[in-house]
């Protein structure tokens, strides 16, 4: 072996070894159906994933239905300049035409909503959710306080009521499941 090979072999193994690529960390836009959330300490498996998205423009909203055994929950996520987070949970009611949705809510004769925004969007589904994937939904967002909303959507003569409380984002802890994308 000449003495420049054992030269280069000896520089060759003093170098410091390259970092390895990690894979990024989990983003709220990123859960997937079969991950596990975490809020306020509670585990729960997600269940179905709804995208919102004015057509043409990338999503700006994403609901999550979130199942603890019997319970099922929604965490919904609106992207804007920094995510807000609600953690809410489904009520029952009924109404029977988006054109009487009211612009003020009193539920349980104790919190009254406010009508805060309007607006329709497309749908992309994933798992077991209330809406179906490519269609229109209509969405009224009520507040009451600072921290306490109420959705209401509707969508092909279905109506679906949320009550949440918006929750610091830093509080939902995402662990991925393990499982291979179906194609």
């Amino acid at each position: 072996m000449s003495i420049f090979k054992r030269i280069a072999a000896i520089l060759r193994s003093n170098k410091q070894p390259q970092p390895s690529v990690q894979s990024a960390a989990p983003t709220l836009e990123s859960i997937a159906v079969g991950d596990i959330v975490s809020v306020d300490l509670e585990e729960y498996v997600v269940s179905g994933k709804v995208i919102y998205a004015d057509p043409g423009y990338a999503p700006h909203r994403y609901a999550y239905y979130l199942q603890s055994g019997r319970d099922i929950h929604c965490l919904i996520v609106e992207k804007g300049r920094t995510f807000q987070t609600f953690m809410c949970r489904f009520l029952e009611g009924g109404l029977d035409d988006p054109n009487d949705v009211p612009k003020t809510l009193t539920i349980d004769e104790d919190v009254t909503y406010e009508l805060e925004s309007n607006r329709t969007d497309r749908t992309q589904t994933q798992g077991n959710t209330d809406f179906r994937s490519g269609d229109q939904v209509e969405v009224w967002r009520y507040f009451a306080s600072e921290t306490d909303h109420f959705y209401l959507q509707w969508q092909d003569g279905k109506f679906v009521a949320l009550e949440g409380t918006l929750i610091p984002s830093s509080e939902v802890k995402i662990m991925k499941s393990n499982r291979v994308p179906q194609k």
